[in-house]
């Protein structure tokens, strides 16, 4: 039972907490792969961030640029000035040479989703060997609806519209083909902005776009850390996933070693309770059903 989505690097300032990142000293790696397997994790995907990757500015390019919003733009350049200090050859390397010492670990990586620069990704990554790519949806063009700089835009915007917004750029993730998995699906909750009532004409659109191309979505506790206090995806979301047949992978969204594979039974009894009975791996880009 693995935990498919670890980073090895916090985000913000270093704080002074474990290596500075970038680095990856003797050992570093291994300790997530303890905690993982100490919490009964079998194997561990590492995803680290595209964007937080020198590599990555020359293909994603500036999507913060001809704002609508120029105070969202401001602080979402800032927010990635700070970010961009981690090199993808340098990550790819360190966990390879992981795979190749014995260590049950898989290489992947998590992909922002801009529609307009997605075709420029792939063509770099291409040269990687990666075993899953995980998509995500952190950015409404220029607004970073989960950065807590940015909390505000919810008022302005309004919450519906806010998860509006969202959902389409999910959704079109969704069914774009482009990645292995979806990460955090309903992410647009972290930071506790909610609707009275869950957005169940939006989950179903994301629901079947995902159904009809095949990708999988990951069960998170991350979310249980956040404002949101739940799980990633509501029980709505999860439920109507498994109506369309999408697969599952389980996952901490880790950021540190002891996060590692942290509330793994909490989020497979969830998978169980909408009728989850398996769970996908990868290798090579390659899927594979095993027992959940």
């Amino acid at each position: 039972m693995g935990d498919h989505h670890v980073h090895l690097h916090p985000h913000g300032a270093y704080d002074g907490v474990g290596p500075e990142p970038g680095t990856y000293p003797d050992g570093f790696l291994d300790s997530f792969v303890e905690h993982g397997l100490a919490k009964g994790a079998d194997e561990i995907g590492f995803t680290e961030h595209l964007y937080r990757c020198h590599e990555s500015a020359e293909v994603l390019g500036q999507w913060w640029e001809n704002a609508e919003y120029p105070d969202l733009a401001t602080l979402t350049a800032e927010h990635v000035a700070l970010e961009r200090v981690l090199s993808l050859d340098r990550y790819v390397a360190v966990v390879t040479d992981a795979k190749d010492r014995g260590l049950p670990v898989l290489l992947g990586l998590e992909v922002d989703f801009f529609p307009q620069t997605i075709e420029a990704v792939l063509g770099l990554l291409d040269r990687y060997p990666f075993d899953f790519l995980i998509g995500s949806t952190h950015w409404v063009r220029e607004w970073g609806f989960d950065l807590p700089s940015q909390l505000y835009e919810f008022d302005r915007r309004g919450v519906r519209e806010s998860y509006e917004d969202y959902f389409a750029i999910e959704t079109e993730l969704a069914a774009s083909g482009t990645v292995d998995v979806l990460a955090h699906t309903d992410v647009v909750k972290k930071l506790g902005k909610r609707l009275p009532e869950p957005p169940t004409d939006l989950h179903e659109e994301l629901a079947a776009a995902a159904g009809r191309s095949g990708v999988a979505i990951e069960v998170s506790t991350a979310g249980l850390y956040q404002p949101a206090n739940e799980m990633y995806p509501h029980p709505d979301l999860l439920t109507r996933f498994h109506a369309h047949d999408v697969p599952i992978t389980i996952s901490s969204d880790a950021h540190r070693p002891h996060e590692t594979g942290r509330d793994r039974d909490l989020a497979i009894e969830l998978a169980r309770s909408v009728g989850y009975r398996e769970r996908v791996t990868f290798f090579q880009r390659k899927r594979q059903s095993v027992p959940l």
